[in-house]
């Protein structure tokens, strides 16, 4: 969710996976490679109506695409551990659910051109008026989806929530709305555990 400390968290467990000896490949959506940077401006800047859902699942596929093909598959085949900030679930929730029923356009287009999940999701659960204020305190020009309102962030928490309940072999919950310290130690321990 928006403002709950995901790229911070993801900092420190790379940080954390590399102390004990994992290679590790961090990147983020969308970007994470040339092409879906450029991508990333497109959907991230400007006025909150400038493209139509059906267009930004699209753009964000696309972007996806690249970032896979030029660097998740790459560091999957160096055996790295990924970490990535942000992947498909983003898209199943604020182009499938948030703006119109496109959840099922947003899998079809997944499964045909991604096709992979992650082994392990992490959700940082943080009440969402209090992840808005933070991701507007941030400033900078990529705040289209804040812009949004505080409606869209209520209802992401919802959909994030029930996909999480949808998928609990995948999915771990974390309370985000504590020290930053205390929840990096909380989300090294699940990726610990997840690895061996």
């Amino acid at each position: 969710m928006d403002g709950s400390g995901k790229s911070t968290q993801a900092r420190r467990l790379a940080d954390a996976l590399r102390a004990v000896g994992h290679s590790v490949t961090l990147t983020r959506e969308p970007g994470g490679s040339p092409g879906a940077e450029e991508i990333r401006r497109l959907v991230l800047e400007g006025a909150p109506d400038r493209w139509s859902p059906e267009t930004e699942i699209l753009l964000f596929t696309a972007a996806r695409r690249d970032h896979l093909e030029k660097t998740i598959r790459p560091a999957l085949a160096r055996g790295d551990v990924v970490i990535t900030d942000r992947f498909a679930d983003s898209t199943r929730m604020y182009q499938g659910i948030s703006r119109g029923d496109l959840a099922g356009v947003v899998d079809r287009l997944h499964d045909l051109m991604i096709g992979i999940e992650p082994d392990l999701t992490v959700l940082i659960d943080i009440d969402p008026a209090l992840g808005l204020s933070r991701a507007q305190a941030r400033a900078g020009t990529e705040l289209r989806f804040e812009d949004m309102g505080l409606n869209l962030q209520r209802q992401m928490r919802t959909g994030f929530l029930a996909l999480a309940a949808s998928d609990p072999a995948r999915f771990r919950v974390i309370n985000g709305d504590r020290d930053p310290a205390d929840v990096a130690r909380d989300v090294t321990a699940l990726a610990l555990a997840h690895l061996t």
